[in-house]
């Protein structure tokens, strides 16, 4: 690489073929031992690592100051390249071969004591303690490889995309708000007194409207923001690859994504994937196999939806009168290693999902144990797949519940259990998603995606006839490993069926125009058939690290409450910045 300030090489570079050579490094001091005339520092940078030594033939100089160093302490050295002695070499470095003999030796920066130690694998700081001092978390070479395949990552999805004829085009990042789906981050104006901009969800509302203006394919990495509750894959502010094209086929968007998906997977970890890697299944099958829309296939335990309504067993009877569903899954050999307290942990667990609990089994020589061996013969026989030393957990409710309850078990067990290969990444699409979900808190019908999605061409009469849980649409979510990294729609193009859409969420024309009149009107002036996704950056880099908390992937995350522990964000303001922007009880609010 070219000379960078002072320095000639990086510390990952040297190795035997600069043996004789004069460098200058800098860098940050990753260990020291201090023998009193013999000194060995390891110094570090992004690059890589390097051994310095200082001994009775260095200067009495370079050993003062060498004496002095301590850990995290920024160096610049000046010295020669020299082989380590036979048998010397530390395999452990990729600079193994070689060590440097400092003949110039400058502290460029010293440190106050550490929160932690860095790079010291048996001293983990906690995540708290690591997020406050991120600046010095982001020192460990594990997140700065994480931040490298990111970069990686955006430059191979560029590349691919800008191969393709897709335009890079930013979308605003101020908008207006539209409260359907996740709320949202509020900004007060200024300029117009009780006026507020909200930051954009997605910019699906402006991608549309830029197939509208004729572009034709247009991309971005835009960052989003919704103000909803979080977990270790999902946070308030986080990047999507977003993409958009007109006279698109659904198959012809999903190829754009496999293709995009194998070109990072190749250039960013060098793996290839088979030719059958995207299998394709319906939201109705997935939901039927693995209870979720976003499945992780990696491993079995599907479901089997029974046919129990000839059973005496009360619990499940009620359940089947009231119209739910009953369901078994067998975790294959663990009778032998689960106990009570671990079927009990599972019990507690679908508790969250709303599901009242499990009924379970043991399959042993002597037949079936719990609560299942109360069960019919007849019934037991309709499970398939089962054997001795099997467990059985039958899960009987409404169907959301049993699905949402037995689909997230099933993940937690695999987990548990280890029931998926270590670097193994299995995809699937789920397509045919319903175009409206029932919120049973607020008792109302909600786009399943977002209200722009275009139900099925043979499904567009039914807007009509309020026919909502009938009613399927044109999307598609690109499902890895269990975690949704794409999901994306034919969109509406026709703004009569837009409206009809609107009118089944529950909006009057006068609150359609009002939030999303500026689209209708777009589409009343020539809007081609159009359609796209919108890819999880965040998530796509987790996945090719191989770590499951998405924070490690993002170099200043928030906590899973919001919180910025470093920037100390978000903060309170003063009552002059409140009246400025005319927020109501300004001195209260700056009072509490």
């Amino acid at each position: 690489m070219q000379p960078l300030s002072r320095r000639t090489h990086t510390c990952g570079e040297l190795r035997a073929e600069h043996a004789g050579q004069t460098v200058t490094l800098q860098g940050w001091v990753h260990f020291v031992r201090n023998k009193g005339q013999l000194i060995f520092i390891v110094l570090r940078d992004r690059y890589g690592t390097v051994q310095l030594t200082v001994n009775e033939t260095s200067s009495a100089e370079v050993l003062a100051i060498a004496d002095r160093v301590r850990l995290e302490y920024v160096l610049e050295i000046t010295g020669e390249v020299q082989l380590r002695g036979e048998g010397l070499a530390n395999r452990k470095m990729e600079t193994g071969e070689i060590e440097v003999f400092p003949s110039q030796f400058r502290i460029l920066s010293q440190t106050k004591p550490l929160p932690f130690t860095i790079g010291n694998e048996t001293m983990k700081a906690s995540e708290e303690v690591r997020l406050k001092h991120r600046y010095l978390d982001l020192r460990r070479p594990e997140l700065q490889r994480n931040l490298l395949l990111r970069h990686k990552t955006t430059l191979a999805a560029r590349r691919y995309l800008d191969g393709l004829s897709f335009v890079e085009v930013e979308t605003p990042v101020l908008t207006r708000s539209t409260p359907e789906g996740a709320r949202d981050y509020l900004v007060p104006s200024r300029v117009h007194p009780g006026h507020w901009y909200a930051l954009p969800q997605s910019p699906q509302i402006f991608k549309q409207l830029l197939m509208v203006s004729g572009l034709d394919r247009y991309f971005q990495i835009v960052k989003c923001f919704r103000d909803e509750d979080l977990r270790a894959d999902r946070q308030p502010e986080f990047s999507q690859i977003d993409l958009e094209m007109s006279f698109a086929t659904r198959e012809l968007v999903m190829d754009i994504a496999e293709g995009m998906a194998r070109t990072v997977w190749s250039e960013v970890i060098g793996k290839t994937l088979a030719e059958d890697a995207f299998p394709i299944i319906t939201y109705t099958e997935s939901m039927a196999r693995f209870g979720v829309d976003n499945p992780d296939v990696r491993f079995a335990m599907e479901h089997t939806t029974l046919d129990w309504s000839d059973t005496g067993f009360s619990v499940v009877k009620n359940a089947v009168e009231a119209g739910g569903i009953v369901k078994a899954m067998v975790v294959k050999g663990a009778a032998g290693d689960t106990s009570r307290k671990g079927i009990n942990a599972w019990t507690e667990f679908v508790k969250r999902y709303r599901l009242g609990g499990l009924l379970w089994g043991k399959v042993t020589e002597k037949g079936w144990t719990g609560p299942l061996g109360k069960i019919e013969a007849e019934n037991q026989a309709k499970i398939p797949g089962v054997s001795l030393g099997d467990i059985v957990l039958v899960a009987a409710g409404p169907a959301a519940h049993v699905n949402a309850g037995l689909g997230r078990l099933r993940a937690h067990i695999a987990r548990e259990r280890g029931l998926y290969p270590a670097g193994m990444h299995a995809f699937c699409w789920v397509v045919d998603f319903p175009a409206f979900d029932h919120d049973e808190d607020e008792d109302r019908w909600v786009a399943c995606h977002h209200p722009f999605t275009k139900p099925l061409d043979e499904h567009i009469p039914l807007l009509a006839q309020n026919r909502h849980g009938e009613i399927f649409s044109d999307a598609y979510d690109l499902v890895c490993n269990g975690y949704e990294i794409l999901g994306g729609s034919i969109r509406i193009h026709d703004a009569a069926v837009q409206s009809q859409v609107f009118t089944a969420l529950g909006l009057t024309e006068n609150e359609a125009r009002d939030k999303f009149g500026f689209l209708l009107d777009a589409l009343q002036y020539g809007a081609p058939p159009h359609g796209g996704w919108a890819a999880g950056l965040d998530r796509w880099v987790m996945l090719l690290c191989g770590t499951e908390n998405i924070r490690d992937v993002i170099a200043f995350p928030k906590t899973t409450s919001g919180a910025d522990l470093m920037a100390g964000a978000p903060s309170t303001v003063t009552g002059e910045q409140l009246v400025e922007l005319s927020v109501k009880n300004t001195v209260e609010l700056a009072d509490e």
